[in-house]
């Protein structure tokens, strides 16, 4: 039991220590031995339990989807995402998600970036990490609703907003307080757009699009 609570400690330092060189290196400039140097452990240690830097990376894509397959209950009643106050509800989870995670975010798009256009692994980023979304609108259109067009490609579309938002907005450095209403100059000068200015801004958007809210009414703020 105190060899896999050890190992359990060596994993979870690890991680912690590769987000932490995510963040100020960039995925494609860490080394394993940067990730272990920063963990305080050996330099073997790192293939006690990934095989290799990916495979890391794979590891804490999987916790990112952990955490955000808790916030909502599978067995609870269905989730209309044509509903103001549920779209945004999912939208604000899974803007929250990528904040906690902003330096895995950051890994997975240079990852699927240095991967090359030809091996697809944008669209298997965005296919994979889009499933309840697409879940949510097939359940949709079985019932009868028009949607704007295919659920994996609405789904899709709806996560690249989301991602590439995350990649350009969120704070770079892990735990750094939310946007205020200025640029950080500290922050590579990002704009401050308060986390429910954002989510409401694409709820309302994937709502209404350019025309303006119908007769379910706008988004209320967070």
């Amino acid at each position: 039991m105190e060899r896999k609570a050890r190992a359990a400690q060596t994993e979870a330092a690890l991680k912690a220590a590769a987000q932490r060189q995510f963040a100020e290196r960039g995925y494609l400039n860490t080394k394993i031995t940067d990730i272990t140097t920063a963990a305080g452990r050996a330099a073997g240690s790192f293939y006690q339990h990934f095989a290799s830097k990916e495979d890391l990376l794979q590891a804490l894509l999987a916790d990112m989807h952990g955490q955000a397959s808790q916030v909502f209950d599978d067995d609870g009643p269905a989730h209309d995402l044509t509903d103001p106050a549920q779209l945004r509800q999912h939208l604000a989870a899974a803007w929250q998600v990528m904040r906690d995670n902003r330096p895995v975010v950051t890994a997975l798009f240079e990852s699927a970036l240095a991967a090359g256009p030809a091996s697809g692994e944008l669209w298997k980023r965005l296919t994979g990490d889009t499933v309840v979304f697409r879940d949510h609108l097939r359940d949709l259109q079985e019932q009868g609703h028009a949607l704007p067009g295919d659920p994996v490609l609405v789904a899709a579309a709806m996560g690249g907003m989301l991602s590439m938002l995350g990649y350009a907005l969120l704070p770079v450095t892990p735990g750094a307080p939310g946007p205020t209403d200025a640029p950080s100059a500290a922050d590579g000068g990002r704009p401050g757009y308060p986390d429910a200015q954002v989510v409401d801004t694409l709820a309302s958007l994937l709502l209404y699009g350019l025309a303006g809210p119908g007769e379910r009414g706008a988004v209320s703020p967070g």
